[in-house]
């Protein structure tokens, strides 16, 4: 059994965080079924910043889901850290460390950012440790700690809250869907502060983002193209940026603002 484990999260002497093999996923529109992923097989290394891009309609943003337990395959296997968790539950999979930021964060009338922040980390939090994770995405503790999570927060706040949540939790496996949607211009640059931030400091995890905005891809260690469900491309910012710029999978920063 520990041989065969160590066989799974090791691969050609890399360290394997997350393993995808021959995924599918199709959706049924009337009578015909319409392939969204095709048999990809994918590995993600341990202590990865990771970037998925690719045209609209390619398949990044489903490919997320089925990692994070969404969505069920069609076909395929989902292997974290050498278990087959294909048919685990998002909870399940929450549990054994996969944390997902959705495109547009949740507000929560009624809580405030330290009871979010404590029921993120699973334990009773203090105020300084919460403070704490506030200030590393670039917030005002003071100013934020005891607010609730409603209406009066900013797109790009409660992304940031977002972000200091999934800190909080110290999850193994993030996953970050088109965290600039809904942003402004200003907040997009401070989340790529915070990104550079989180990838400088990676210990024994990994970053995926879906997204096609040139400043997150400029900062990944690995692109992932995808386009009609199967992967194109991938390699090291420097080796596959400069194939894809000025096309929907690259964007230049201010292009959602023009």
């Amino acid at each position: 059994m520990l041989l065969s484990k160590f066989f799974l999260t090791v691969v050609f002497g890399r360290i394997v965080m997350l393993e995808l093999k021959n995924i599918s996923f199709e959706v049924t529109e009337g009578d015909k079924e319409i392939d969204i992923i095709r048999d990809l097989s994918l590995v993600i290394e341990n202590k990865k910043f990771t970037v998925i891009t690719g045209p609209n309609g390619s398949g990044k943003s489903t490919l997320a889901r089925i990692i994070a337990g969404i969505e069920k395959p069609s076909a395929g296997k989902i292997i974290l850290d050498g278990e087959d968790i294909t048919d685990l539950s998002i909870t399940d999979r929450a549990k054994r460390g996969i944390g997902f930021a959705f495109q547009q964060p949740v507000r929560f009338k009624g809580i405030r950012i330290i009871d979010l922040l404590r029921l993120a980390s699973g334990r009773e939090l203090s105020v300084a440790s919460a403070c704490d994770y506030l200030s590393e995405v670039g917030l005002c503790a003071r100013d934020y700690i005891r607010r609730e999570v409603n209406n009066s927060l900013s797109g790009g706040e409660l992304k940031r809250i977002e972000i200091a949540t999934v800190l909080a939790r110290q999850t193994k496996l993030t996953i970050f869907d088109e965290p600039e949607a809904g942003i402004d211009l200003w907040s997009f640059q401070n989340l790529i502060r915070i990104f550079e931030k989180m990838r400088d400091g990676i210990k024994d995890s990994s970053i995926i983002i879906i997204s096609h905005q040139e400043r997150i891809l400029e900062i990944a260690d690995e692109i992932i193209l995808l386009a009609d469900g199967e992967i194109k491309e991938r390699g090291s910012s420097a080796e596959v940026l400069p194939h894809i710029l000025g096309t929907e999978a690259a964007m230049a920063p201010c292009s959602r603002w023009k």
